[in-house]
């Protein structure tokens, strides 16, 4: 478990709340650990096994299979290998990365295959193939336990005939730079691939299926998540060429997925049959991450506010709208607001960053002009972007500082390069890998 540690930045370590803030980052955290989030949702009583409210009679099922699909596939995993380890049930994960320290208790029916993230590569086409495999032939009586938490859509890929990982890698990489938001990728994904849009559910029939969903989208859209391999899809082929459309990617899409998309049959759509056998829970989400960090705000002495968990947009729009609202904010100090969503980015330049890095970097200025305040940003992964850090700090001094370094923060901005500006003066939250992943949360607190 992270400890609040783990949040430390030059900023933080200095500042007179810094040691108060820090155990508000983690307290969000450590309320959506994978583990923890399935106890709350999953419990066994003799030969009942709970799930929400839904009892399934053990001694009627047959063959059990567990199939872990995203960042905290692991994570979520363990209580159910605990619970049913006398039913010894074949599991597959499908995880991101993996350490020995993490695998090294797990029983020896359970298979491990990494896949590629944010971009789909080679190892999740073979991610892809195990898991077509593993949930196909079922029988009636038999259960199919899906995991299924953030960056699962990348992490198993399973492209419809005619479709090449090339394809595939060219178009998530397309709709990632022109800031493409993640419901409007998924709708691709799932018409471009088996398993997404309700096709783990399909090849599982007649299987009972259950899903336990740690939720990393606005919304918690059951479609959205990983693609909703389990879940109805009430997009249509019209709505993820309205995708390409919107962004002016037709024309350099790949034939073949233009095609497919002309072409191919409609995914599961809501009301079907097929999911009157299918359960799914979402037992994670931002709204609790942001809840537990309003709590312990409380507690460390802060007035807080909760601004909503469905931010989205370009990064650099959402910053200057937060700190318009912390101009305008009405509460005394000290308060801490907390914002939860997931912003996009439009990739101007050629440095290295996400999107709560860039959201940090463009607030710099703004935050100058407004003493006692402290903006944090979190991806609650871990990982922001293609980098090792969650997210940046941003004080009063932050623009002072970097300007006394030679950084300007408009020219790190313009060549999307966040990371390096706050590589530079000590404010990247470097926590490693959460192990789980519910959206960003965005902190601003005055403290006086």
């Amino acid at each position: 478990m992270l400890t609040p540690a783990a949040f430390q930045t030059h900023t933080l370590r200095h500042h007179p709340q810094g040691d108060a803030i820090q155990r508000i980052l983690a307290a969000a955290i450590q309320a959506v650990a994978p583990q923890s989030a399935v106890r709350r949702f999953v419990r066994r009583e003799g030969e009942t096994l709970w799930v929400a409210d839904r009892p399934y009679d053990l001694t009627k099922i047959g063959e059990i299979r567990l199939l872990g699909l995203g960042k905290a596939a692991l994570g979520m995993a363990l209580p159910l290998l605990e619970l049913l380890s006398d039913r010894a049930p074949h599991t597959l994960l499908i995880p991101k990365t993996f350490s020995e320290e993490q695998t090294r208790h797990l029983p020896p029916n359970v298979i491990l295959q990494p896949g590629g993230h944010p971009v789909p590569n080679q190892n999740s086409l073979l991610a892809g193939q195990k898991a077509r495999t593993f949930v196909s032939g079922l029988k009636e009586n038999d259960l199919l336990i899906c995991l299924i938490s953030g960056g699962g859509s990348a992490l198993m890929s399973a492209p419809r005939p005619g479709l090449t990982l090339d394809d595939l890698q060219q178009l998530t990489a397309s709709l990632l730079a022109c800031g493409a938001r993640i419901d409007e990728i998924n709708t691709l994904r799932r018409h471009l691939d088996e398993l997404k849009g309700g096709g783990v559910a399909r090849l599982a029939e007649p299987a009972q299926v259950v899903s336990l969903i740690l939720s990393d989208v606005v919304g918690n859209l059951l479609e959205t998540i990983a693609s909703g391999p389990t879940a109805p899809d009430p997009s249509t082929r019209a709505d993820a060429l309205s995708v390409l459309h919107k962004y002016q990617l037709l024309e350099t899409t790949p034939p073949a997925i233009l095609h497919i998309l002309q072409t191919a049959p409609e995914t599961p759509k809501p009301g079907e049959p097929l999911f009157e056998r299918v359960q799914n829970v979402i037992v994670g989400s931002n709204r609790l991450a942001a809840e537990a960090a309003l709590a312990q705000a409380v507690r460390e002495g802060f007035q807080p506010r909760f601004l909503g968990d469905t931010w989205q947009g370009e990064a650099r729009q959402v910053a200057q709208q937060l700190c318009d609202h912390l101009a305008e904010e009405d509460l005394s100090p000290p308060f801490c607001l907390i914002a939860g969503g997931e912003t996009t980015v439009t990739l101007r330049g050629s440095g290295r960053g996400g999107r709560n890095q860039e959201l940090a970097l463009a607030a710099v200025s703004s935050l100058s002009a407004q003493p006692g305040a402290l903006l944090v940003t979190l991806a609650t992964d871990g990982e922001d972007g293609p980098t090792d850090a969650a997210g940046a700090v941003v004080s009063p001094e932050t623009l002072s500082r970097g300007l006394a370094l030679g950084l300007d923060p408009a020219s790190f901005l313009n060549n999307n390069d966040a990371y390096s500006y706050f590589s530079a003066l000590g404010d990247l939250l470097l926590p490693g890998p959460t192990g789980t992943n519910v959206n960003d949360l965005i902190f601003i607190f005055k403290t006086s």
